[in-house]
């Protein structure tokens, strides 16, 4: 059998989400793996090395499946990799899809990777300081990455330089990579985290996580109450760079995360997913020609004891919509679960099938759910192949085909050492659901276990094909 190495799965200029759709199906991954903190399993690791690229194979015909084939060290430790983009998408019909930029979000650091000359094996043509973009522009924990119809790629980050709230996005120049300044006039007093834009309407959609200062230290909801952290969403003119509208989501809207524009670049219907507020905002321009955000979904808290809280919140973290534009899938890094909703009626999502691959309330970690308006009982832990999955699911990507969901569990360092000690101690997983109108069912023959790695126990984190796929391609 063939390795994954025989090349990648790079694509032409793709012309509309349906064509993407119909693309040879994916080979390779590309994953951001996060080292092991120090001191928190000592006796394994003794020094820190650098987080990595991984290129994992996820060809079954192939004789390293779910392994890892390459591994791209960065220059420095403590990077905290964690999402990362491309230098165009697959649509762009004048850029290639060559580079990916990848930050360090808690360095600063901006990494340009060759992922094209040898697909399986990446190579590190550049690095921009953190200190560097910090000290020039005030800005700090890059977050976001998209590229944009200019040929320069956009980042959004979250802190000042002191590592403060600071929402604010900043242009590399898209032939050399080099800083050219601001987006925005950099005098908005928003906080930040990610962002959408759809040119034909003019419009960019950017939400609110939290200040650096607090969430590095770990999740403490005292510091929700104190403002820390964010509600609001924000609505910018694209092409005047102008925000000119601000919604406040209120208390299903704490911690607003992601933000996902369906794919039909006529269409005006977004979706916001919030952490705390446990909720699905269903975005839209309406009638009126005014924005306007309306809780489609709230899931319900669970009450517990024997754990930090009276009750754990779903956390809902990362959202995905499939090519067609007819699901909606959605993490709960706490509950555990991964949910697929039919948005065919983009107003009222309907949840179609969802199921558990982690979570704080499995029913071998000591917490006790006393109050669960979904379910009849605990979830039991799942196993792969013998391995216990530690962590709660967090990034998710989907095959183009609509077929094949990927998930990691981790969500950043500190919040997995608070909720998930477990996980920073065995490391990390990279988990398949098989999808169908029917409903999400776990692959058992699909295991990338991180918790092999060389070095030790990593984590897995963002994912990405060479050849485009459903939350770093926009069609413009």
């Amino acid at each position: 059998m063939a390795g994954c190495c025989g090349g990648g799965d790079g694509m032409q200029a793709v012309r509309s989400p349906a064509q993407c759709m119909d693309a040879p199906r994916e080979k390779l991954m590309y994953v951001s793996c996060i080292q092991s903190p120090q001191g928190l399993i000592a006796g394994l690791v003794k020094d820190k090395k650098p987080d990595y690229l991984a290129t994992v194979d996820i060809d079954p015909a192939s004789a390293t499946f779910c392994q890892v084939v390459h591994r791209l060290y960065m220059p420095d430790a403590d990077d905290e990799l964690h999402h990362f983009g491309w230098n165009a998408c697959v649509s762009c019909p004048n850029t290639p899809r060559r580079y990916i930029v990848l930050p360090g979000f808690f360095s600063g650091n901006i990494h340009i990777v060759d992922a094209t000359t040898d697909p399986c094996r990446p190579q590190l043509i550049k690095q921009i300081k953190g200190k560097d973009i910090a000290e020039k522009y005030n800005v700090s924990y890059p977050h976001t990455v998209h590229c944009i119809p200019s040929g320069d790629v956009m980042i959004h980050t979250l802190g000042n330089a002191q590592g403060d709230a600071r929402g604010a996005f900043y242009l590399l120049a898209g032939n050399t990579f080099e800083p050219k300044g601001l987006w925005n006039s950099g005098t908005e007093a928003i906080k930040g985290h990610d962002f959408w834009y759809q040119p034909r309407h003019n419009i960019m959609i950017s939400t609110e996580f939290g200040a650096p200062n607090k969430f590095t230290k770990g999740f403490d909801i005292k510091d929700v109450e104190a403002g820390y952290y964010g509600s609001k969403i924000h609505f910018w003119r694209w092409t005047e760079r102008e925000l000119f509208q601000t919604i406040d989501l209120g208390d299903d809207g704490r911690i607003p995360m992601e933000i996902r524009f369906v794919h039909n670049p006529q269409a005006t219907d977004a979706y916001i997913v919030t952490a705390l507020g446990a909720s699905i905002f269903h975005v839209r321009l309406n009638e009126d020609k005014k924005w306007e955000a309306k809780a489609a979904v709230k899931i319900p808290h669970k009450t517990v004891s024997h754990w930090a809280l009276p009750f754990v919140p779903a956390l809902i973290t990362d959202a995905l919509i499939s090519l067609d534009d007819k699901y909606l899938f959605v993490t709960c890094y706490l509950h555990g679960d991964v949910r697929q909703y039919d948005i065919s009626q983009p107003d009222q999502p309907r949840l179609v099938s969802q199921i558990f691959v982690g979570g704080v309330i499995v029913d071998d970690t000591g917490v006790k759910v006393d109050r669960d308006e979904e379910l009849s009982h605990q979830p039991s832990r799942t196993v792969i192949k013998n391995r216990k999955i530690h962590g709660g699911p967090h990034m998710i990507q989907l095959s183009r085909d609509g077929k094949r969901l990927y998930v990691t569990v981790s969500i950043i360092t500190p919040w997995d050492a608070q909720f998930y000690p477990d996980l920073i101690k065995h490391g990390g997983v990279m988990l398949l659901l098989d999808v169908t109108d029917q409903g999400l069912t776990l692959n058992p023959d699909f295991l990338v276990d991180f918790g092999k790695e060389p070095d030790g126990a990593v984590r897995g984190h963002e994912m990405r094909y060479p050849g485009g796929d459903c939350t770093s391609d926009i069609w413009v």
